[in-house]
């Protein structure tokens, strides 16, 4: 699985071709996923034969829909982020009519599916994956982003298991927050969502997204959701009240730290810095290493600018590959190894044979070939895709094409 924001849920399915496109230093494969507004390929990159995932979106769609800000806004987000937890994004090119986000490829589905077949994971198997959400939004928040739509489906797995949060659709920059301090803009799961982001009155981005994560590890460690009802109304009373109860496998200390965590009054919700500090969460507990990189978001209008330098921009183009011979067209390449003289009457006759390729149609290559033979006395007469070319002798040359 791969990041699938900027256009909804993507539904991973396979992809094929004669050929390879390339953008840039990149070779595209097979689709991963796609959605509304983006689709998402499998890359690689041809310099250094890592592979990555590429999330394509159409620039027309995505002004039409007028979600510039919001894309701008996910980049800005990805590129800002540079933390072992995190989908890295690698570098955004743009054509003069896509943009193309290269991306961290991550192979190990999502957490979601990993509670969905395995049911309730046990308690030191949940605290791990939640130590590493917490680091990941701790460290999201010191760079001034705020997730907001943090819940399982959101949260990937690479190769080794190790979590990777996704999913920046939704992200609120800190030049977001307005002159009370807090962001307004109702968005997210409603399950996963704080009580003050449904009361639609202001909240801090850094408790809203400490509050998800409360709900994700109770879902982690019960294999069901700690408020759930058909009626939205009925849902979000009880997120209001905080109506929930842990069940009867939770360990004391983790039924205390979640109580702490879903607490509906923001104000006296725990925070993060002391989630850290918490006994429960501290066991077996390995802080992140990673280094900080300075980051320079200046280019981030230039994919949507169309005056910009046309040098900049990349081109997609694809690259046909070679016909496909099998042994017996291979041997007959070859005057040592063909076979033909066994199964021929021997005639005086001389057979020269050309082989050639071109990436041209069918009929173009024929015509070419009637066009410069005319003036030179032959006669062209066209069965299926072979050609004989008769000269005024009656001697006849004839030349054999097999198009793929």
């Amino acid at each position: 699985m791969v990041d699938s924001s900027a256009g909804g849920k993507m539904s991973a399915h396979g992809g094929g071709g004669g050929g390879r496109t390339r953008v840039g230093r990149y070779e595209l494969g097979r689709t991963l996923g796609e959605g509304t507004f983006a689709k998402v390929k499998f890359a690689r990159n041809v310099e250094t034969g890592e592979n990555v995932a590429i999330k394509i979106l159409d620039k027309d769609k995505v002004l039409k829909h007028k979600m510039i800000a919001q894309i701008k806004r996910e980049i800005s987000t990805m590129k800002l982020i540079r933390h072992p937890n995190v989908i890295r994004m690698y570098e955004v090119m743009a054509s003069r009519t896509k943009i193309y986000i290269v991306m961290e490829l991550v192979t190990g589905g999502e957490l979601f599916d990993k509670i969905a077949s395995r049911g309730r994971l046990k308690e030191d198997d949940a605290r791990k994956y939640f130590q590493q959400l917490i680091n990941a939004v701790d460290y999201c928040h010191s760079r001034g982003v705020y997730h907001r739509d943090l819940k399982p489906e959101n949260l990937l797995l690479d190769a080794n298991g190790t979590l990777k949060v996704s999913d920046f659709g939704l992200s609120a920059l800190s030049q977001q927050v307005r002159e009370d301090g807090l962001l307004h803009t109702t968005c997210g799961t409603p399950n996963y969502v704080a009580p003050e982001v449904i009361n639609n009155k202001g909240y801090d981005g850094a408790k809203a997204d400490l509050w998800s994560c409360g709900v994700i590890l109770f879902v982690l460690m019960a294999g069901y959701l700690p408020f759930e009802d058909s009626n939205l109304m009925a849902l979000y009373k009880k997120i209001y009240k905080a109506d929930f109860s842990c069940p009867s496998w939770f360990s004391t200390s983790a039924k205390k730290l979640i109580k702490k965590i879903l607490d509906p009054n923001p104000n006296s919700r725990i925070t993060i810095a002391e989630v850290i500090n918490n006994e429960w969460f501290k066991k077996g507990y390995q802080p992140p290493r990673f280094e900080t990189a300075e980051v320079n978001l200046d280019d981030i209008n230039s994919i949507f600018n169309e005056s910009g330098d046309p040098a900049q921009l990349v081109v997609e183009r694809r690259e046909e590959r070679p016909a496909v011979m099998n042994a017996f067209e291979l041997i007959s390449t070859s005057q040592g190894l063909n076979l033909g003289t066994l199964f021929e009457k021997q005639t005086d006759s001389v057979k020269r044979e050309t082989r050639f390729a071109s990436r041209l149609p069918a009929n173009e290559i024929l015509s070419k070939i009637e066009a410069a033979a005319g003036p030179m006395g032959f006669n062209v007469q066209k069965r299926n895709y072979k050609v004989p070319i008769i000269l005024a002798d009656k001697k006849t040359i004839t030349a054999c094409f097999h198009f793929t």
